[in-house]
């Protein structure tokens, strides 16, 4: 199946599910965040082909999100590892396990806890405001355009809008006073 670029949208929920969007690479990136780091063992535990793992891993190398380190005497294989980009996707993973966990499982049988090494305890991971530290979800944030959504509503003729950004602005952000 060939696989949509997003990359012309500017939307970062699009241009981001045009990287890791599909289930394999999805799935290598859980791996690396559980430790795995070689071809073979992804391979192993993943149960997918060496052209689709190759091609996965080829653009997660390419877009930064694992570098490719040689190992062992030859330096003819090589480890994967996530980046400080790899790693910043780790609260994207966690809040999907916590999901999965929540409407997935009944309540003792999840499958992945996360445990906060500070403190020893089981956590759920919560979203919070960076400005100030209060906890956020749908009901208390509202999106606004940003300057790419603006500058395109520019350029771009109002009957093209939806086409063009993949959803309507009009219908879905307030006006971003603050640009």
């Amino acid at each position: 199946m060939k696989r949509t670029s997003h990359n012309d949208k500017p939307c970062g929920i699009a241009q981001t599910l045009g990287i890791i969007g599909d289930s394999w690479t999805m799935l290598i990136l859980r791996n690396c965040f559980m430790r795995t780091r070689r071809f073979d063992d992804f391979q192993h535990q993943l149960g997918l082909t060496r052209h689709v793992l190759t091609d996965r891993l080829k653009k997660l190398v390419d877009y930064g999100i694992l570098k490719k380190v040689p190992y062992g005497e030859s330096g003819k294989r090589y480890e994967y590892l996530l980046t400080h980009k790899g790693k910043s996707l780790a609260p994207v993973f966690m809040a999907m396990s916590n999901w999965g966990n929540e409407w997935l499982f009944e309540d003792s049988n999840a499958p992945t806890l996360y445990k906060h090494q500070a403190c020893g305890q089981v956590m759920q991971p919560v979203m919070s405001c960076s400005c100030c530290g209060g906890v956020v979800d749908s009901s208390n944030v509202k999106m606004t355009m940003g300057h790419a959504v603006q500058e395109t509503m520019k350029q771009e003729p109002e009957e093209r809008w939806d086409a063009v950004l993949g959803f309507s602005p009009a219908q879905n952000f307030e006006k971003n006073n603050n640009s």
